[in-house]
C-alpha cells in the first residue's frame, strides 16, 4: 500500500504511546486518522495536539472489550471519513507476576483487552476494508513476548502469542483481497503500559499497585525505544507490506533458541516413532 495519502486509519489505544506515535506518523504522510482510546485525559491531550495542525483527525472514547462501543466507533469513523483502509489493533495492557499467583480476574482483564480487543477490531472493520475494493492493511500490536515465553508474563505472553497466530492466519486469508497484514512485536518501548492497571475496571479487580504491571520479564539487556520510531516503522511496514515487525534484535537469541528447540523436538519424536514403530 505504497500510496497512503488520503487513506483512513483507525487506531485503538491511539491517544498515547505506540498508538499516538502511529497517528503522528500517519498524519505526517497525509492520512486521515480516527483515534480510539479508553482514557479521557489522553484523548483530550491528543485532540488538542492535532487541533494545532492541519491533520484530519477525530478522537473518540472507545472500550475495545465492548462490542457496542466498537460499533459506535465504526459509525463515527465512517460518518467522518466514509471509509477505513488501515486498522491498527493496538490497545493493550500487561500484568507482571508468577503465573501461579494470577487470579481469574487477572486473566480475564488482560485477555479481554489484548485478545478480545483484536478480535473485536477485526470483526468490526474487516468487511468495511474488503468492501471498498481499494485494498488496505491491518496492524496487530503483539510483543516480543508473543515470540517466546518470559518469566512472570504468562498471561501477557498468552495474549500476544494468540495475536501473532491470528495475524499469521489473516495474512493468508486476506491476501486475495489486497489487504496486507503486519504484526508488531517490539521489545521495550517508552510507553505507559507499565502502568496499565490505572485503567483496570472494578469488575476485573480495579486499579492495583503499578509495580504489579509489566516491568519486562527478561534478564536481557534491553534498548528502550521511543514510540516515534515505532510509528515510523509501522508506516514503513504498511507501505512495503512487511509482516513481522521485530524491532529489538537483542531478543533474537531467545527466539532462535525456541526455534531450535522446536526443530529438535521434531527430530526427537521422529526417532521415537521409528524406534517404537508408531
Amino acid at each position: 500500500m505504497k500510496d497512503v495519502a488520503g487513506k483512513v486509519a483507525f487506531i485503538t489505544g491511539g491517544a498515547a504511546g505506540l498508538g499516538l506515535a502511529m497517528a503522528q506518523s500517519f498524519t505526517a504522510a497525509g492520512m486521515k486518522v480516527a483515534i480510539a482510546d479508553i482514557e479521557d485525559s489522553a484523548l483530550d491531550a491528543a485532540a488538542s495536539m492535532f487541533s494545532e495542525s492541519n491533520a484530519e483527525v477525530i478522537t473518540m472514547k472507545t472500550d475495545v472489550t465492548d462490542r457496542d462501543s466498537m460499533a459506535e466507533a465504526r459509525a463515527k469513523t465512517l460518518e467522518a471519513f466514509g471509509k477505513v483502509h488501515v486498522l491498527c489493533n493496538n490497545a493493550g495492557v500487561a500484568i507482571n507476576g508468577n503465573i501461579a499467583d494470577m487470579s481469574y480476574k487477572d486473566w480475564d482483564w488482560v485477555m479481554k483487552v489484548n485478545l478480545d480487543g483484536v478480535i473485536n477490531g477485526i470483526v468490526t472493520f474487516i468487511n468495511d476494508i474488503r468492501s471498498h475494493g481499494e485494498g488496505g492493511h491491518v496492524v496487530n500490536t503483539a510483543s516480543i513476548a508473543g515470540q517466546h515465553g518470559m518469566a512472570h508474563l504468562g498471561i501477557y505472553c498468552a495474549s500476544k502469542f494468540a495475536v501473532v497466530g491470528i495475524s499469521e492466519t489473516m495474512r493468508l486469508d486476506l491476501a486475495a483481497d489486497n489487504i496486507g497484514v503486519s504484526v508488531l512485536c517490539p521489545g521495550v518501548v517508552e510507553t505507559g503500559i507499565g502502568n496499565s492497571e490505572r485503567n483496570r475496571p472494578d469488575e476485573y479487580g480495579g486499579a492495583n499497585d503499578p509495580a504489579m504491571a509489566n516491568s519486562g520479564g527478561s534478564d536481557v539487556e534491553m534498548e528502550v525505544m521511543q514510540p516515534s520510531a515505532i510509528g515510523d516503522i509501522v508506516l514503513h511496514a504498511i507501505q512495503n507490506d512487511q509482516f513481522y515487525l521485530l524491532t529489538h534484535r537483542e531478543f533474537e537469541p531467545a527466539v532462535q533458541k525456541r526455534s531450535d528447540e522446536i526443530r529438535s523436538a521434531f527430530e526427537y519424536w521422529a526417532d521415537y516413532r521409528a524406534e517404537h514403530n508408531v
